[in-house]
């Protein structure tokens, strides 16, 4: 009898802790691999910009501003993309990430607008083309932040409940992941959409 307590003694003080931290490592790597993710759809969007600016220039002669803005925007959204990926663990970071989307976004509806008041420009091929793509980046874009989302409250939830919850801290894993938010609820529901075919 003494050897079977001895035995559920030392499956509890070995194994469970191993489990725990195997699955605290497995859920970080899958958050983790999730931002990857967003990451490579993110560059996709912020590259295809600047082609979309430089094939409209020529027609907005007079909206030389939103241009500019458009592609200060997108700078800001790759650089503060660079930053979170050099440190994907800190929450701030994803918080700047967050707020230099948002900017972009906002930046490429007011060129929507814009492109709209020139019939020629919506009808030029190039510029549908690189609208329908960066229509469609905006979509992974969307799907890419779901999952990681997905795969952060998956960690977290791992992290927090119990028994992972009492050795998380030992293990390393100090503190919840950061969902990725925006502050215009708009911005999730939709993609910026140029509509070129009216």
């Amino acid at each position: 009898m003494g050897g079977l307590v001895v035995l559920i003694i030392v499956v509890v003080c070995v194994v469970v802790p191993i489990v725990i931290y195997n699955r605290l490592v497995r859920a970080r790597n899958e958050y983790r691999n999730a931002f990857a993710q967003i990451q490579v759809q993110l560059k996709r969007r912020h590259d295809l910009i600047p082609n979309l600016v430089e094939t409209v220039k020529a027609y907005l002669t007079h909206e030389q501003h939103t241009l500019e803005n458009v592609i200060q925007a997108r700078n800001h959204a790759a650089d503060t993309l660079a930053a979170a990926v050099a440190r994907p663990d800190v929450n701030t970071e994803i918080a700047q990430l967050a707020e230099g989307e948002h900017q972009l976004s906002s930046a490429l509806r007011h060129l929507s607008v814009v492109v709209e008041a020139y019939p020629e420009l919506q009808a030029d091929r190039a510029v549908q083309s690189l609208s329908e793509e960066l229509a469609g980046a905006e979509s992974r874009v969307a799907f890419a932040r779901q999952a990681y989302n997905d795969a952060v409250l998956a960690y977290n939830n791992t992290r927090e409940t119990f028994p992972a919850s009492l050795l998380a801290d030992f293990f390393g894993h100090k503190s919840n992941a950061a969902m990725l938010q925006f502050d215009d609820h708009a911005v999730i529901r939709h993609a910026p959409k140029i509509d070129l075919n009216r």
